[in-house]
């Protein structure tokens, strides 16, 4: 009973369902002939609406090429415009307003690529031909412009503006740039250390309110293709006025022959100037022509720097003819130090003008300063060659009477001193150019022109007739180089062995002169023992009163000779005639004193006066011993 009921169930749902779709199945068929019906209603209207539509849409498409071609037309009109009012202003100039009228150019050159750009344009060749005779005379005038405005603007730097430029210990005004007339300086160390601390201004070349217009003026000139003109009217401006400024501060061109036809006065004067102007005209002149040049010509670098190489070329070439000249004039002693002064200077600049003329255009303005250089240097190292070899052969013949220091000597020496106010310069020549230890090379030499000095000495010693005086010359000459080498810098370069060596020199002649002069009369002051009575023979030891006689009378007129002789020779320094003399009185007193002792009773036992063989007391021998070395005149002896 059960199943037959669920079934029955079952079926009436069944059958629910099976209606259902057959209704669903009837509404789909419906709609899906409604739905035909609309189709086919709608492409009937769609082919209605066509033409329509074509027609909205050229409509459309007119509005928008109406609007393009106004728009078009506007910015067309605009150039017209813009022309017009740019030739307006371009025919009145540029005088009036600079600003305006280069923007007028703008506007010009802007124009005439519109109408260049332009097909309708292209090929109408009265407007392009307008606008570019009107942009090329622009350009004209604008060139007139800078002509004109660079060289109203562009004057001589007169030489006390180049002065108020410098650091104080620099100027004319101030002591130390006094010094730069003789190649006298000392201590170049601490010159070099104030050098390096000092502030130099370039002077103002050109206004700076007028940089900027002619920058700008310059940029449409290079714009416009005549770049090579501006550069042209620039470099002949500039170029002109930095050799006027030089020539103002007394920079001349100057050759060998020239030179060499100078009195040394006025041409060591000219060196110390020539060294002040280089380092005016490289740390200001051409420090600032660099920076106008950077300013106005911003835009090519390569061509800035070969502008920049051509304003430069002939004051450069100017400015280091009188150094090439000087370093390839005949050499001579006195020369170096001035040749020292010109490579310390150039030294002291080298990294200046390498960048200043770093680039490629400037190439040989750098080469020639570093020539320069060289040449200095290597022409001092000849002459400290040639100084030694003059030093040895010299041959003057001026007499030295007295035995004194020699002229040469004092000359020798002074020059070595010299030689050390130099020493940081002469280290760096020796290091740049010879890749030796600068110490070392210095030592050298000093020692060979010492030696060669000495050599000379030997010689003019030979001139003297006197042994004695020879010996006294050569123990002065050889005390002054070792007293004035203890007292400089030399001597930690050349050390205390050698003070040592000359030292003991000094004393051998010294010891030489002492025999030469006095064995003789100590001869006669000399009593040989017999030979029965040694020590303890008879007092007078076999000499009679008349040899005794003789014997004093012997001593009194050698004595006299030698007083007169020497008291007119001359010992300069003090502890070494006080020294000479000592152990002259040493030797001579004590000889003296037993001579008389022994004697004297012998001889003038109670006489007086001119009678007495004992003409001087050793007190008085004393007094005139120390008359010897005094340089005395014969007349001055005898008052």
């Amino acid at each position: 009973m059960g199943a037959q009921k669920a079934m029955k169930v079952l079926s009436e749902r069944a059958a629910l369902v099976r209606e259902s779709l057959q209704k669903s199945q009837v509404v789909t068929e419906s709609m899906v002939s409604i739905l035909g019906s609309f189709d086919h209603r709608l492409s009937a209207l769609e082919t209605a609406m066509r033409p329509t539509q074509i027609r909205t849409h050229s409509i459309r498409r007119a509005h928008e090429n109406i609007d393009k071609t106004l728009k078009y037309a506007e910015s067309m009109l605009a150039q017209f415009d813009l022309t017009r009012k740019a030739e307006a202003k371009i025919l009145r100039g540029p005088h009036e307003d600079l600003e305006m009228y280069l923007e007028a150019i703008s506007q010009l050159r802007s124009a005439n690529r519109y109408f260049t750009g332009n097909k309708i344009f292209r090929s109408n060749e009265a407007i392009l031909t307008h606008t570019s005779n009107l942009l090329a005379k622009a350009i004209s005038k604008l060139e007139d412009e800078f002509r004109q405005l660079l060289t109203n603007y562009s004057k001589p730097v007169e030489p006390d503006r180049l002065f108020d430029c410098l650091p104080n210990s620099l100027r004319p005004s101030s002591a130390s740039s006094q010094q730069g007339d003789g190649g006298s300086k000392h201590n170049s160390d601490n010159h070099n250390k104030s050098l390096e601390a000092s502030i130099f201004i370039p002077p103002t070349l050109i206004p700076p309110r007028v940089l900027p217009l002619l920058h700008d003026l310059a940029q449409q000139m290079i714009m416009a293709g005549h770049q090579q003109q501006v550069y042209r009217i620039y470099r002949e401006t500039r170029a002109a006025v930095l050799e006027q400024s030089l020539r103002k501060l007394g920079v001349e061109r100057l050759s060998k022959d020239d030179v060499q036809k100078m009195q040394w006065e006025a041409l060591e004067a000219k060196i110390g100037n020539w060294i002040h102007y280089v380092r005016i005209a490289v740390k200001l002149l051409f420090t600032g022509e660099r920076k106008i040049c950077d300013q106005i010509f911003d835009s090519a670098d390569a061509l800035v720097d070969q502008c920049f190489a051509d304003v430069t070329s002939n004051s450069v070439s100017m400015l280091l003819s009188f150094g090439d000249a000087i370093a390839k004039s005949k050499r001579s002693p006195e020369k170096l130090f001035v040749l020292l002064d010109m490579f310390e200077i150039m030294r002291e600049l080298q990294s200046e003008i390498e960048t200043l003329f770093g680039s490629k255009a400037c190439i040989e303005m750098r080469d020639s300063a570093l020539s320069l250089t060289q040449r200095l240097a290597e022409t001092a190292q000849e002459t400290f060659v040639d100084f030694e070899e003059a030093v040895e052969k010299d041959a003057t013949k001026t007499a030295v009477l007295d035995g004194t220091v020699h002229p040469l000597t004092s000359y020798v020496i002074n020059y070595v001193k010299f030689l050390f106010d130099y020493k940081s310069t002469l280290k760096q020549l020796f290091q740049d150019f010879e890749a030796v230890d600068p110490d070392a090379q210095l030592a050298v030499i000093t020692t060979r022109i010492t030696q060669a000095l000495q050599t000379n000495l030997d010689g003019k010693s030979k001139q003297y007739k006197d042994p004695a005086l020879t010996q006294l010359f050569l123990m002065n000459n050889i005390h002054y180089i070792v007293r004035s080498v203890r007292r400089s810098e030399a001597k930690d370069l050349l050390g205390d062995d050698w003070v040592q060596i000359h030292r003991r020199i000094v004393q051998q002649h010294a010891n030489q002169y002492k025999r030469i002069s006095w064995a003789k009369i100590l001869q006669c002051l000399t009593v040989q023992a017999s030979g029965s009575g040694g020590a303890s023979a008879d007092a007078t030891c076999g000499l009679s009163k008349a040899m005794v006689k003789d014997r004093f009378k012997t001593f009194n007129i050698q004595f006299e000779e030698l007083h007169q002789r020497q008291s007119q020779w001359t010992v300069p320094d003090s502890e070494l005639r006080e020294s000479l003399r000592l152990a002259v009185a040493e030797v001579l007193l004590p000889a003296y004193r037993s001579f008389i002792k022994r004697f004297g009773p012998m001889v003038d036992n109670g006489k007086t006066g001119l009678q007495r063989s004992i003409k001087y007391t050793p007190e008085d021998l004393e007094r005139m011993l120390n008359e010897f070395f005094e340089g005395k005149t014969f007349s001055e002896q005898k008052r």
